[in-house]
Formats: structure tokens, sequence, C-alpha cells
């Protein structure tokens, strides 16, 4: 039974169920503790979110020499084309399936939660793409010039953030996913909003496996692996993200996930799982893709065109490269989109950002998950292409 209590994945799943219960319970006051609780858990973590990116990603790419920059651009490549393809077999769908939808699109009568009791901020010492950015370059400067001391700086603060991770992020998880939830349930979101979308969001979700079943389908086909051997280990980090609704967030824990599996080069995990978080986002821009479609059929009675949706498509992949890997932070960087290309209006925009939030934890483990599969990728482009592997720190097992 001990086991049982101090696996992360039974910790979790009970989070999201007390929560749920209890949300139910709760009063106004009580609730007020609640989310204060959770919005100052939520500020440890954010804080958290660039000294992982900056601790992981930096000190990869020094380990990676010569072949970093070269790396940096096939993860770029293939997290955007990981994006766009999600985006426009999305689109196929909707196009194929809206016009034969009956949606309600009556998102009224949530309780509003009550405002924290009091603000403990705690701001970051950088923005995530700042910090992202900052690894990029320090790391790559740092190999162009040799630069020893750096490197075993950078390896040494890495050693730091893994315990960082180990001993703060992950067991305050539960009781933050615990806490999102019984929010959740409190407002009526699970009890009332769900229902009314229920069939759109049961087809973004099967259009998320489908999209998950390519990429690991390919990434075993490109690298000769099993994929299965990474998949198996996805279920904390999905699990997390579900709970969390953020990629940044969920950091720690697919890290922990991905150093599991047998096929992946600690190297590679290193070096892409922190970077995937941030610029792959292939689940959040499938359900965007969709839900703008089905919000264009309810308010304004027709579909985008075809050229319309593809130009959205396009630009949306490169949106969320540099979308923060926050709860919402593919639709809100890609509002200008929302309003500027497919013109909606500010009662559009308003029902885009409802429904998105709905599903928006199954989107974000639908990206967590999906980069495990391009980490098999580069880990086979490694191989195939005479990379060495430079091994990595231990990690702590959940």
């Amino acid at each position: 039974m001990k086991k049982l209590f101090n696996s992360l994945p039974f910790r979790l799943l009970l989070g999201i169920f007390v929560g749920i219960i209890l949300g139910q319970l709760f009063n106004e006051s009580t609730m007020g503790v609640v989310v204060t609780l959770q919005y100052i858990m939520g500020q440890l973590i954010t804080f958290c979110v660039p000294l992982i990116i900056i601790g992981f990603i930096a000190p990869s790419i020094t380990k990676l020499g010569k072949n970093a920059s070269r790396l940096l651009a096939v993860a770029i490549v293939i997290a955007y084309v990981s994006s766009v393809c999600a985006a426009f077999m999305s689109m196929g769908a909707g196009y194929g399936l809206i016009p034969h939808l009956s949606i309600d699109n009556n998102v009224a009568g949530l309780r509003e939660l009550p405002g924290v009791v009091f603000e403990l901020n705690i701001p970051q010492i950088m923005s995530v793409m700042s910090a992202l950015v900052l690894s990029v370059l320090v790391g790559l400067a740092a190999t162009w010039t040799n630069s020893k001391l750096t490197c075993d700086f950078l390896a040494e603060f890495q050693n730091i953030v893994l315990d960082i991770v180990s001993k703060v992020i992950i067991p305050v998880l539960p009781f933050y996913i615990a806490a999102t939830f019984c929010g959740l349930s409190y407002e009526g979101t699970i009890t009332h909003q769900l229902p009314a979308f229920l069939q759109i969001i049961v087809i973004v979700m099967a259009g998320h496996y489908i999209w998950l079943a390519v990429l690991y389908l390919l990434a075993g086909a490109y690298s000769g692996k099993n994929p299965w051997e990474v998949l198996r280990h996805y279920g904390p980090a999905y699990l997390t993200a579900v709970g969390t609704m953020s990629s940044a967030a969920t950091l720690g824990v697919a890290l922990e996930c991905a150093r599991k599996s047998k096929v992946l080069r600690k190297d590679m995990v290193s070096f892409g799982i922190p970077l995937f978080a941030n610029i792959h986002l292939c689940g959040s821009v499938l359900t965007e893709v969709f839900f703008c479609m089905t919000v264009s059929k309810i308010l304004y009675g027709k579909l985008p065109s075809v050229g319309t949706m593809i130009l959205f498509c396009l630009l949306l992949g490169i949106f969320a490269i540099g979308a923060p890997g926050v709860p919402g932070g593919t639709v809100m960087a890609s509002l200008g989109l929302i309003t500027g290309v497919l013109m909606f209006d500010n009662a559009g925009t308003a029902l885009m950002l409802a429904i998105f939030a709905l599903q928006d934890s199954f989107g974000t483990a639908c990206n967590v998950t999906g980069d495990g599969a391009l980490t098999l990728m580069l880990t086979g482009y490694a191989e195939k292409h005479g990379i060495a592997d430079t091994g990595d720190l231990e990690s702590p097992i959940l």
C-alpha cells in the first residue's frame, strides 16, 4: 500500500478525483483558500520553469559539441512540421464533420471563483522564451569558444535543477492538480460546460490519439527502434499535463518519463524534451483549428474558406513555436491570427477561448506525449549521422 501511495500516477489521479469532489462540497469562503493555495503553488512552479529550461538545454547543447547547431535546426523543423501537419489533419476533419454536427453554443451559467485571499507573487527571473533563447545562445557560444569553465558550471547547475525538480516540483504537483480540478468543479465547468461540447471534445481527443499514433509510428520507422518502449512510460506525464494544463509545468515529470525509456539516448532526452516542451504544440494546434472552424460555423453560419484555413494553419505552426508552454498559451499567442486571418469578432474570440479552455488539458497532454516521439526521431538522427552519445546524469526515480 505504501508503494502505491508513493507512485506519482496514483497521487495524480487521487488529486484529480479529490479535487472534483471537494469542488462540489466547498463553499465560497473555503474556495477562497483553495484558490489562494493554487495561486501560490502555480507561482512556485512557474518560477522554476526558466531554471529547468536553462538547467537542461544549455548543458545538453555544450555536450553535443559541434553538432549542437545542426540538432537544434533539426528539432525546430520536425516540431514545426508536426504542428502544421496536425493542423491540416484537423482542418480536413473539420470540413468533413462539422457540417453534420448539432452543437449547442450555450456556455453560460458558471459560478465565479472567489479571488485570492492574498497574493504572494513570485516573478520569474525571466520569461520562458527568454530562458529558451538564453539557453540556446549560451550553450552554442560555450561550444564555439570551447569554454571549459562555462561548461563545468552548466553541468553543476543541471545537478542543482535536478534536485529542485525531484524534491520540490514533483511533490507539489498532486496538490496543485487537486486545487485546479477543485476550482473547475466549483465553477461548474466539469458538470455544465463539458456535456454541452462533449461531441466536439470527443472528436478532438480522437484526433490527438490518431496524431500521436502517426508520430510514434513514423519515429519508430525512422529510428528503427520500438516506439512503444517510449510511449509506455508516458502515463505520469500525460496525467500531469491533464491536471496542470501546462507543458512547462509538466516538464519535470516528462523528463523523468523519457529517461526511463531504453531506446532514447539520454543526451537527446536532456536536449529534446525541454526544447520540445516549448516549441512542439501539436495537440493544441490540432484543437485550435477544429474549434475555430466550429465557432465559425456556430456564430457566422459558415466554415472559413480553404485558402483562409491553409494560411491560418501555416502561420499557426510558427506562432506555436513561440507560444509559452502555459495554460492557454497557444490560443493566447495566436489571438492575432484568429481576429486578423479568420476575422472573428469579440463574440467569436470569447467563445473560442471558452471552449478551448474545456479541453486545454488534453491538448497539452498530446503535446507532451508527442515530445517523446520527436525525441526518438532525434535519437535516430543522431545515430544515423554518427553523433557521439555524450551520456547524461542519472535521474531520480518517480
